[in-house]
């Protein structure tokens, strides 16, 4: 593409770029670059030059001026009736012209077109479309279009162009383009590339890409040629909707052509900007800087805005330092922007240099770009001081009491509370000698800071925010004291906190306080009172709130009552929980699935499943959706209780709601069903889960080898175990004590110390039980040496039982028979003089062996 012309090699910006549209336009060579001086086109149509109205039309559109502005309007008014003849259409674009406001242009212009022997033209009409859309009037102005079909009313194509334009200046996009499509269906007008470039523009104000890709289509078919005034709609277009190779693409025709101006360059410029590609935004200015190109003041600010945004502050200062190069920064809203990023970004440093170069340009401060700088700087007091210090003769300037509200809210946003907090009783007449160095900037007598709530308020929600509540509390009373009276929402920062903190009576004794200065208390403010409550286990005092919350119109928040009740289950208090849930139904608040699962789970815990699925049948009854958790919690419990068939029903229940059953689910019926005994309807169930396209995981296999080596069917187990590899669900550490354990346990003590040995070369460590029953399965198999192999690894791990443990015998049974074999005998005697290992010999000698030392 052309642009690849002007940009460095192996830059980023403008590669070539191919566009889906099939207009020849985008897909013509690269040639030479010429730079024509700009031409511009009309945007609107005039009179012809010998249109001029003659003195009488002068003189007879001003008595209908006159009339107009003498009375209201009425179509029967016998002196506009009498001028009524003398109408023509060039006396009503007169008329109208001098009519301030749109509706009398309007019941004028309907009254006109209803006179016999006048018809409006194409100007007059236009001349009433440029007045509707100035007024942003669509419904008159869609009907307008609709008239000039329907009267037949010729044009040329420029009439046609100004027309499209004042639909698609409100967003009038698809009626342009059907007005349009009628005016040449009919014959009305030919449209010309002025025209054609008018709906252009209209449909990229609307963003209607395909459209304008299909008018630019028919465009090359009707052999018109695109101009600057073509392309810089579509430019827009492809822009506005983000679609940059587009856009990149119709630029580098569009310059390779010589159109590219400041406005067209602005346009994809701020375009980058927006989609956050800041470098190549500055390295196109850059580029066409080099052409001449540049942008105007208004591009500059906006550019400089979207970079602020984007936390660019680097580029933003770099198109600063350009914009003033140019002459162009001397408004105070530009340099506004700059210091607020730089105060944002904590480059307090470089927003008070520029503070210093704005005021030696001659440009005076406004108290906005002042509260951002000290909002900056309140960090520290010392910091503070200086910046007032050298601030202080603009700072003068400004209301102290402004100027002393953002000290102390700049504070409070900083996290000096306590700094904060000191100022503001040094104010108050408290702690005069407190120390605070800004105290001196406003304690002049001859100018008192008048302290307000706002003042208060700022400093009490910093309080809160620390956690230093009792201190908010005390200056919360000293506030009334003072004379200042609370908001609302001040009371219901200190209600929610001491909520928080479970502080019950002193919220309640604010809200009666609330009540006593006519404040009315917020579904927040009940809420707070009400989560306390319900972490208080209070439910009494819960149901009684929600009663007078009824009264208010107020509803209590549902995550609440479901805390409430988790609570009381959490301590077996189901019963108790069903009770709160049941008069809160009565009240008129039902709760949701969330909070009565959590009452068929706590009834559940307590050994009361048929209650629970007693309560989970009445709430389906009642309306209720449970959802797939919900079921979830009483499939557990069956199953768990063996009751492994009802679970099942269950879970068909589910699929014939249209809800999904989760591995979760079917991992609970597997369990079940391996407890109860039953593995091939666990391996039925098993096959179900893929079906569902449910995937297995890591517990539903091993629950199965498990299961599968309980029942003695150790190459299934195994078979299973591959399975898993093979299909990515990677075993862990529990997987494996299944698998070593069930082998064991099914004789196959081979099987179970490859695996045991693959599991610690995957770095897991094996529980002490596992060599237990690794020597166990040894013994039985008089496998004697793999015996002394692992209970010399279990002395090296600091594992061997006591005689005290459980397992005991095992390793007592291990060491006589490793004693009384000649392989291993020496073995043994050598792990028991080491005092490694019990001599196991004389049972007395083992317990006193073990007995602690007095």
């Amino acid at each position: 593409m052309a642009l690849s012309r002007i940009i460095k090699p192996n830059q980023f910006l403008f590669k070539s770029t191919k566009l889906t549209p099939p207009c020849s336009w985008l897909l013509l060579p690269c040639k030479t670059l010429l730079f024509p001086s700009n031409q511009r086109r009309p945007i609107c149509t005039k009179h012809r030059n010998d249109d001029f109205l003659s003195p009488d039309q002068i003189s007879i559109s001003n008595a209908f001026v006159s009339v107009l502005f003498k009375h209201p309007f009425s179509p029967n008014n016998p002196e506009l009736n009498n001028l009524a003849p003398l109408l023509t259409p060039k006396v009503v674009e007169a008329v109208l012209n001098n009519l301030k406001k749109w509706r009398l242009a309007h019941q004028f212009f309907t009254w006109a077109s209803s006179q016999h022997c006048y018809k409006h033209n194409i100007y007059a009409y236009n001349t009433m479309a440029s007045i509707l859309s100035r007024a942003r009037q669509n419904a008159p102005l869609k009907a307008l279009a609709l008239d000039i079909v329907d009267s037949r009313c010729s044009m040329n194509p420029g009439a046609l162009g100004f027309l499209i334009r004042c639909l698609g200046s409100v967003g009038l996009a698809d009626e342009a383009n059907n007005l349009f499509d009628q005016v040449k269906r009919i014959g009305l007008c030919v449209p010309s590339t002025y025209s054609y470039s008018c709906l252009l523009e209209a449909l990229s104000k609307s963003r209607l890409i395909d459209l304008v890709e299909i008018r630019l289509k028919e465009m090359e078919d009707l052999g018109l040629e695109f101009d600057k005034y073509t392309m810089t709609p579509v430019l827009q277009v492809y822009c506005s909707s983000g679609q940059s190779d587009k856009a990149l693409a119709v630029f580098n025709e569009m310059l390779e052509k010589g159109w590219v101006d400041g406005h067209v360059f602005s346009i994809l410029v701020v375009a980058f900007s927006k989609w956050g590609e800041v470098d190549k935004a500055i390295e196109l200015i850059d580029r066409m800087e080099e052409r001449g190109i540049r942008l105007n003041e208004k591009t500059f600010f906006v550019l400089i805005h979207g970079f602020v945004s984007e936390s660019r502050m680097d580029k933003a200062l770099q198109l600063f330092n350009k914009a003033r190069k140019l002459g162009f920064c001397h408004s105070v809203s530009l340099f506004d922007v700059i210091i607020g990023g730089l105060c944002n970004n904590n480059e307090r440093e470089k927003a008070l240099l520029l503070y210093s170069e704005m005021k030696e340009l001659g440009i005076n401060p406004d108290s906005g770009i002042l509260m951002k700088l000290i909002s900056s700087f309140s960090e520290k007091e010392e910091v503070l001081d200086r910046l007032l210090q050298e601030c202080w003769e603009d700072v003068s300037s400004q209301p102290k009491n402004l100027l002393y509200s953002s000290v102390l809210e700049g504070l409070v946003r900083n996290g000096s509370i306590d700094t904060a907090y000191g100022l503001l009783r040094m104010v108050m007449g408290n702690d005069r000698n407190g120390g605070n160095v800004l105290a001196k900037y406003f304690l002049d007598e001859k100018e008192v800071i008048s302290l307000n709530t706002n003042s208060f308020t700022s400093v009490i929600n910093g309080l809160l925010d620390a956690g230093k509540v009792d201190t908010a509390l005390t200056l919360f009373r000293e506030m009334i004291q003072f004379g200042c009276n609370p908001t609302l929402l001040l009371y219901n920062g200190l209600i929610d906190a001491l909520c928080k903190l479970n502080r019950l009576e002193e919220s309640c004794e604010l809200l009666r306080q609330m009540k006593e200065m006519g404040l009315e208390p917020t579904n927040f403010t009940h809420n707070c009172i009400f989560g306390c409550l319900c972490q208080l286990e209070d439910v009494k005092g819960a149901v009684d709130l929600v009663r007078k919350m009824r009264f208010y119109g107020h509803e209590p928040w549902i995550k609440y009552s479901t805390l409430l009740v988790k609570n009381l289950c959490k301590h077996g208090k189901a019963v108790e929980a069903c009770k709160f849930l049941t008069d809160m139904s009565q009240e008129g608040f039902l709760p949701d699935m969330i909070t009565y699962s959590a009452v068929i789970n706590g009834l559940i815990e307590i050994k009361s499943v048929d209650t629970g699925v007693e309560l989970f049948q009445d709430i389906c009854a009642r309306g209720y959706c449970p959802d797939v958790i919900s079921y979830n919690i009483l499939i557990k419990a069956l199953c768990k209780a063996k009751r492994v068939t009802e679970a099942e029903c269950l879970v068909n229940d589910m699929v014939l709601k249209g809800l999904v059953p989760s591995a979760v689910t079917y991992n609970y019926l597997i369990d079940g069903w391996c407890n109860n005994g039953e593995i091939d309807q666990a391996m039925l169930c098993f096959s179900k889960m893929f079906g569902k396209e449910r995937e297995a995981n890591v517990i539903t296999y091993t629950t199965l080898v498990d299961g599968l080596c309980d029942f003695g069917r150790p190459d299934d187990a195994l078979k299973l175990w591959d399975e898993m590899d093979r299909k990515g669900c990677v075993p862990n550490r529990i997987a494996y004590h299944a698998l070593i354990n069930g082998l064991c346990k099914c004789g196959r003590s081979s099987a179970a110390l490859v695996h045991f040995n693959v599991m610690k070369e995957k770095e897991m460590k094996p529980d002490n039980y596992l060599y237990i029953a690794l020597i166990s399965a040894f013994l039985l198999d008089t496998n004697l040496p793999s015996v002394l192999d692992m209970l010399k690894e279990l002395v090296d791990v600091g594992n061997l039982p006591s005689p005290q443990d459980k397992n005991f015998p095992v390793i007592k049974d291990a060491i006589c028979k490793l004693s009384e074999d000649a392989r291993t005998s020496s073995s043994i005697r050598e792990l028991i003089e080491e005092g490694r290992i019990p001599d196991v010999s004389h049972s007395e000698g083992v317990e006193d062996r073990h007995k602690p030392s007095i």
